[in-house]
């Protein structure tokens, strides 16, 4: 886990070795009193934030956790999440965020992997009992040993918060910023999940970069509806904050009105998501009476982007809409800055940020020249370090640590960036990756299915849409939407990667060799 480039990081003071704990306290000790984060009518301040991050890592410690122990946790957007993030950067031992939308198989295959001895649950939230959840996974995670209800009461074998809640020792802190602090999962082109590994130097490194690209500092405050048990929302209700001092602003659930609310009421100055949430804002018929003004930014990624949404929606909101490019494994490839003109906003995802760099290559890995396409490979200090399973890394990386991020695209002469697709096989629904294998591999199942390929097509509020095309075995009748839905949920497929349309075909467009060519297949069904 140690990329070529880590001595030159280091030498250019791009990895500093400083924890997340270490920067978060130093600007905890500066800004004491001043608001950290808000979670509905609760107010936090750093000071407080810190006391209550050195308890519970305080409490893990007495529990046994100590330094590289894998503490999972699936939580909302609770002030909670924030502390046992921070307590975790405190002891020393591995944060391992998973979303809560997450189902019985993908709970029990990353605790698995992951190897996660603690795991922290809402107990019963909107239309989920997380206890019941987790009892069910248990013995598939034989190392897990612990499992913590937040705000709500336990189940019968099962820890409260306040069990956990102790007076620091006084011991000192975890201080090796080179080592693991996040291990976080993504949907990708295979069909389980994959365990993404970042050190606190690779996610300091992508919170300093934010800076100057975003214009942030301490009298900035993010709207996080995005979850913060994904990248984006651990980057800007977290390390931003640790390192320039902001404030986040969270909501458990994204509903529009509620977010122009929020944003006039906390003077809310920036957001960074995925484009529902910009359309959402941008299109909601309370805007023209809400008080918008202090909304400097909204940088727009995880998802296709529509040139036109970006200019209209700036118009509206009256604020600077940019894209932005990365990923789970690269938080922040590229996206424009303060500075960039108006139009790149609209035609591009920007230009590599910080130390980071991009180059186009062809097939057989070699660079193409300016304005040819081909995939995107990047190298920078906020790239994560390899994934959970070694088995992926030989794929991921090449032997000078570029990694391949699937993706398809075009760099101009001047370094600007323009995604053309991608060769990963996923669907990007709301900024969330969803393998098209995972959902083909259940709905080949159904008795009525002879053959299935899912694709993506172009959704105006989600950015695509799963959409499944079966070829019907014999005699078979076609499932409608409802029923298999059913029957992928029976199966243990999560609620958020259902298609959203059906489509049955005769046969599929194939290649000489009988594979199907899901290019063709998504024009036909209007993408």
């Amino acid at each position: 886990m140690r990329p070529p480039a880590a001595d030159t990081y280091r030498r250019q003071g791009l990895w500093t070795g400083e924890t997340i704990w270490a920067a978060f306290a130093r600007t905890a000790a500066r800004r004491r009193d001043q608001p950290a984060v808000v979670d509905g009518t609760r107010r936090s301040s750093f000071a407080q934030l810190a006391a209550s991050a050195e308890r519970l890592a305080a409490g893990l410690r007495a529990g046994g956790i100590g330094a590289g122990d894998v503490v999972a946790f699936q939580l909302p957007n609770w002030t909670e999440t924030l502390v046992v993030l921070l307590a975790c950067a405190r002891a020393g031992a591995v944060a391992n965020p998973i979303l809560p939308i997450s189902g019985r198989r993908e709970l029990g295959f990353i605790l698995a992997e992951a190897r996660a001895r603690l795991l922290f649950v809402p107990g019963r939230y909107r239309d989920t009992d997380y206890r019941a959840l987790a009892a069910e996974v248990r013995d598939a995670a034989p190392a897990l040993e612990h499992v913590v209800v937040v705000r709500d009461e336990p189940a019968p074998g099962m820890l409260r918060w306040s069990d956990l809640d102790v007076e620091p020792a006084g011991d000192a802190p975890w201080t090796d910023g080179s080592a693991l602090a996040l291990l976080i999962y993504t949907s990708g082109t295979t069909a389980d999940p994959k365990g993404v590994l970042h050190s606190h130097d690779t996610l300091l490194a992508e919170a300093r970069s934010l800076g100057p690209v975003h214009g942030l500092g301490p009298d900035d405050a993010v709207l996080m509806p995005s979850p913060l048990t994904h990248i984006s929302g651990i980057a800007h209700a977290l390390l931003v904050p640790a390192v320039f001092g902001s404030r986040a602003v969270l909501m458990e659930r994204w509903e529009p009105g509620a977010g122009l609310a929020a944003i006039a009421a906390e003077r809310v100055t920036y957001m960074v998501g995925a484009p529902t949430f910009l359309r959402d804002l941008a299109q909601h018929p309370a805007l023209s009476a809400t008080d918008v003004s202090s909304l400097r930014l909204f940088s727009c990624g995880g998802a296709y982007v529509d040139p036109t949404l970006v200019a209209e929606a700036a118009a509206r909101l009256g604020c600077v809409v940019k894209r932005v490019y990365g990923s789970t494994e690269f938080p922040t490839v590229a996206t424009t800055g303060p500075d960039d003109p108006p139009a790149r906003r609209v035609d591009s995802e920007g230009r590599a940020i910080g130390a980071n760099e991009i180059k186009i290559v062809d097939d057989d890995g070699t660079p193409l020249a300016a304005g040819r396409e081909g995939e995107i490979l990047a190298r920078g200090p906020e790239c994560f370090l390899g994934y959970q399973n070694p088995a992926l890394d030989a794929e991921a990386f090449d032997a000078d640590g570029w990694f391949r991020t699937g993706d398809l695209g075009t760099l101009d002469a001047d370094g600007w960036l323009r995604i053309t697709g991608r060769r990963k096989d996923i669907i990007i629904r709301k900024g969330e990756n969803i393998s098209a294998r995972e959902v083909e591999d259940e709905i080949a199942a159904h008795p009525a299915v002879a053959e299935v390929a899912v694709v993506g097509l172009p959704d105006p509020g989600a950015g695509e849409i799963a959409c499944a095309a079966v070829r019907l075995r014999p005699g078979a009748t076609a499932p409608s939407l409802a029923a298999l839905g059913e029957f992928l949920l029976a199966r243990g497929l999560s609620r958020r990667k259902l298609p959203e349309r059906v489509a049955v075909v005769d046969d599929f467009p194939r290649t000489a060799s009988g594979k199907i060519v899901k290019r063709t297949l998504r024009e036909r069904l209007g993408g």
